[in-house]
């Protein structure tokens, strides 16, 4: 169980703090003063506040309650932590790790300022996805990772044999 907790951690504070650095730099160096950044044809780096929960939903009802919303994430992420700790998957543990990670940035962005810092934008032609960030791409790279836990046989799962090996012939007695 310690290696376990140890590992989930481990990737956890990784994750949370590739999200906060990465927010640190966009904040303190690189969007002073704020503007629009074309890094591609399709690829921007945009500073936004996203006051709502994913894709800005609900924005305007959750504005005036970033610490209900914090604090409610703060759960959630502990959550995963729980489970995560109790899974015997290790790919299910990494993902469900890095999402509480990813969860954790965001909740420290809501908590201290109340908004969550966006700045990757991606878009073709005039649509644009909304921005994110990098907690944003973790919370992602981990629901896949657990997609495929999920769908892909565990390499390590021990299997039980049958009572009979379909070579072996049931004894007549």
């Amino acid at each position: 169980m310690t290696t376990r907790l140890m590992q989930i951690a481990t990737i956890l504070l990784a994750c949370f703090m590739i999200d906060q650095l990465s927010k640190w730099i966009i904040l303190e160096q690189v969007m002073l003063p704020p503007r629009v950044i074309s890094v591609t044809s399709f690829f921007n780096l945009t500073l936004n506040f996203n006051t709502g929960v994913s894709f800005g939903f609900f924005k305007e009802t959750l504005a005036e309650w970033p610490t209900v919303l914090a604090g409610t994430k703060g759960l959630i992420a502990v959550g995963l932590v729980v489970w995560a700790s109790l899974t015997n998957s290790r790919a299910e543990r990494i993902g469900l790790a890095m999402i509480a990670g990813g969860a954790l940035g965001n909740t420290i962005d809501r908590w201290r300022q109340g908004a969550v810092t966006d700045f990757l934008d991606f878009h073709w032609n005039n649509w644009h996805w909304p921005t994110f960030n990098m907690a944003d791409v973790v919370i992602v790279g981990g629901v896949a990772l657990i997609f495929l836990a999920v769908m892909l046989p565990d390499p390590t799962a021990k299997t039980t044999p049958s009572a009979t090996s379909p070579t072996e012939r049931p004894r007549q007695s």
